[in-house]
């Protein structure tokens, strides 16, 4: 057990809530609106970003911006506080020191799972690149400062492009800055997801394992090299004048994902077997930081799932390790394994939840 309580006011639904967290898998149940939802996304905020539902932290007050949240949570030996005061951004006071986001991330590393996250495979080629910062972030906190980095380069790249400035000396520096970040954001996911395929050959049979690969399209993931990439953003120059904006770089990078002996592209796969291949991913993440603390939230995540297939899935999370917290609309979802294995319990809306 790495967390061990967790305690919200004035977040999403909850204004009070402190749930109390034990060694096994909790289920949460409820009928929709209950707040099983709100619980994991303040859970997931224990994370570096903007959590789960990936929205500013303002938006997350139960009474608006003005009147803010916070939440608090014991991690191993660390009090951890994160909120957004009253019409401010958001904050993080580690052992009562404010600390940078990043730091959550040695923490504990949080992988999620929700309904939206089933259109991964058909959705843009943008929120699978955000699916796969968020698994390299799992392996490599500091993921985000190059990514920051890049991102903060590439605006000042725009805005010159924008204004149709042609002087190239104004661009060099930025496009070396993007190069080095580029570069880094390149070798992490790439690692990443050498990482994720080790793993899921050490998985069982339950779900069809996926072939990862990173895609280039405009986004250099075949070239990790700061110099090339240098040299392909000057090369490349005029076309992004005429355009106003950024064409290539990472940040047109792609994940594709094929599995069996057919080679089947993830988009052309059926409902349930696109939602066989996303667990397989978010469980072989899971597998692939045995050693690490890692913090897993699956919501809804029986939805297309028949029950001998829940019960592969179960036997899989029981057998992790990793602490995990899942939701259901009853508590007939989670029938499938006794009450050794999971704790199962009710949100009703009571302020206090110790499975």
């Amino acid at each position: 057990m790495i967390l061990s309580t967790l305690s919200l006011a004035q977040f999403r639904s909850w204004p009070r809530l402190t749930l109390e967290l034990g060694g096994r898998p909790v289920a949460l149940h409820g009928p929709n609106g209950s707040g099983k939802t709100n619980i994991l996304e303040a859970l997931s905020m224990l994370a570096p970003g903007r959590g789960l539902r990936g929205v500013p932290a303002p938006e997350q007050a139960r009474q608006g911006a003005a009147a803010g949240w916070r939440i608090r949570a014991q991690i191993g030996d660390h009090a951890v506080e994160t909120g957004a005061p009253p019409d401010q951004g958001r904050h993080v006071i580690i052992d009562d020191k404010p600390a940078p986001q990043v730091r959550l991330g040695a923490l504990i590393r949080v992988i999620w799972l929700t309904p939206a996250m089933d259109r991964l495979w058909t959705d843009t080629p943008e929120t699978r690149r955000r699916f796969l910062d968020r698994v390299t972030l799992s392996f490599a906190p500091a993921h985000a400062e190059a990514a920051l980095a890049y991102d903060k380069a590439m605006r000042e790249r725009n805005r010159l492009l924008r204004d149709q400035v042609g002087d190239p000396h104004w661009y060099r520096a930025l496009e070396s800055q993007m190069a080095e970040a580029g570069a880094q954001i390149t070798a992490n996911r790439t690692a990443a997801l050498n990482r994720i395929a080790a793993a899921q050959a050490q998985g069982g049979d339950a779900f069809p394992a996926a072939r990862l690969t990173l895609l280039p399209g405009e986004g250099f993931a075949d070239d990790p090299d700061p110099a090339s990439i240098a040299a392909r953003l000057a090369a490349t120059r005029p076309r992004d004048l005429a355009a106003g904006r950024s064409l290539t770089g990472p940040h047109r990078a792609d994940l594709g994902a094929h599995w069996g002996p057919q080679d089947m592209p993830a988009a052309l796969s059926s409902t349930g077997e696109q939602k066989a291949l996303l667990l397989s991913l978010i469980l072989a993440n899971a597998r692939a930081l045995a050693d690490q603390p890692v913090l897993l939230l699956l919501d809804e995540v029986a939805a297309h799932l028949d029950a001998a297939r829940r019960a592969l899935l179960y036997a899989e999370i029981t057998a992790l390790p990793a602490q995990s917290v899942l939701t259901g609309t009853g508590p007939e979802l989670f029938d499938t394994l006794n009450g050794e294995d999971l704790a199962v319990v009710k949100t009703d809306g009571t302020s206090r939840i110790a499975p």
